[in-house]
């Protein structure tokens, strides 16, 4: 007896690895397709020339000079928290408390600037400070680690969670250091002498932070891909049966990420705090910890790339905020436009990997 079988009209198979030119071919056919779509909403919405909302995307990151500074320090700030949690990406630990340990870096960054500001000369201050936001944000990646290694306790909620804790612990020392006492915040510290503040490189604000963050990505960089703890990382990542059979100590492995992760993080937070913002707040990472989720995906966790992938969220977002500006429109339509863009270059991840391929004509009889 026949039967029709109907198959369906069209299947996903996995492509073969693409060439890297290929790869970027349909990243690029996928930013120039975004770029229409967002031309025919911004017509169809507004009645705005896109063309002059484009333009002024590019103005809001290189308008004027202090424009790209703050565009570049962004970016490494940005690139840093990524930098941060690749380690444990590779390592299949999904390190979602990126913004915890940057908190926890900044908050003792805080400490020790308001505790010490006035007992300690300006350069062992700044020492201080940089170890002590090293090892909170350390010691903050690491809790999550032990649990992880220990009871094998689901990483991406504990880190998650610590978030929260991160948060309500830098709300509570801002009631208690708050001047004046009352007003909820701390304002700048330091204001009078600048005790514990990174120091300019020339008459240049954010060099520095700029720098840190260049040694630190082309540390990163050797460090993964050169070193054993980065091939012990790894294999992890891949089979930790594979791993414990090579002899790798997989729970040593993923607390001494860890480790690493929230110390880089904890560098991010002192950068805010003591190099640019000179102040705390519980909202001054901005929500990095969660976009450099996207920015190390994007990239493959490769660190060099990063780079570029970190460049493309701050130059959208900065874009964003000037459209804002100049046409009066509402945030809420520049993060449509931000949001459209990045949807595209995220789904063309997938046709790198995969393929679809469309029904043949015909029938099968069994």
């Amino acid at each position: 007896m026949n039967k029709t079988a109907h198959t369906p009209l069209f299947h996903v198979s996995r492509r073969a690895p693409l060439p890297w030119y290929g790869a970027w071919a349909i990243r690029g056919g996928a930013l120039l397709l975004a770029l229409i779509v967002c031309a025919f909403v911004t017509t169809l919405v507004t009645g705005l020339n896109p063309l002059s909302v484009y333009g002024t995307i590019f103005q809001g990151s290189f308008g004027s000079a202090r424009r790209a500074w703050v565009l570049f320090q962004n970016l490494a700030i940005l690139l840093c928290v990524s930098l941060a949690v690749t380690p444990a990406f590779r390592m299949r630990f999904w390190n979602i408390g990126g913004e915890g340990q940057m908190l926890l870096g900044g908050l003792a960054a805080a400490a020790c600037m308001i505790l010490l500001g006035d007992r300690l000369p300006n350069w062992l201050l700044i020492v201080v400070t940089v170890v002590s936001s090293i090892a909170a944000g350390a010691i903050w990646g690491a809790i999550p680690a032990v649990f992880k290694a220990k009871w094998n306790t689901n990483e991406t909620l504990f880190t998650l969670m610590m978030n929260y804790i991160a948060i309500q612990l830098v709300a509570y020392f801002i009631i208690v250091w708050e001047v004046p006492k009352g007003a909820g915040k701390i304002g700048i510290i330091n204001q009078s002498t600048e005790a514990g503040w990174l120091p300019m490189l020339g008459s240049y604000k954010y060099l520095l932070n700029i720098l840190v963050v260049a040694v630190i990505c082309a540390l990163m960089y050797v460090y993964l891909n050169y070193t054993k703890h980065g091939y012990e990382i790894a294999v992890v990542g891949e089979s930790e049966r594979t791993a414990r059979y090579i002899g790798i100590k997989v729970e040593r492995v993923i607390v001494r990420t860890m480790l690493l992760s929230g110390a880089v993080c904890g560098v991010a937070g002192m950068l805010l705090v003591a190099g640019t913002d000179h102040t705390l707040t519980t909202t001054i990472t901005g929500g990095r910890g969660f976009t450099a989720v996207m920015v190390s995906w994007l990239a493959k966790f490769d660190p060099l790339w990063m780079i570029f992938t970190s460049f493309l969220i701050v130059f959208m977002e900065r874009g964003a905020s000037q459209i804002s500006t100049d046409f009066g429109l509402s945030s809420s339509f520049a993060d449509i436009l931000t949001g459209v863009i990045l949807f595209f270059i995220i789904g063309s991840e997938f046709f790198i990997t995969y393929r679809l391929n469309l029904r043949h004509t015909g029938k099968e009889a069994d």
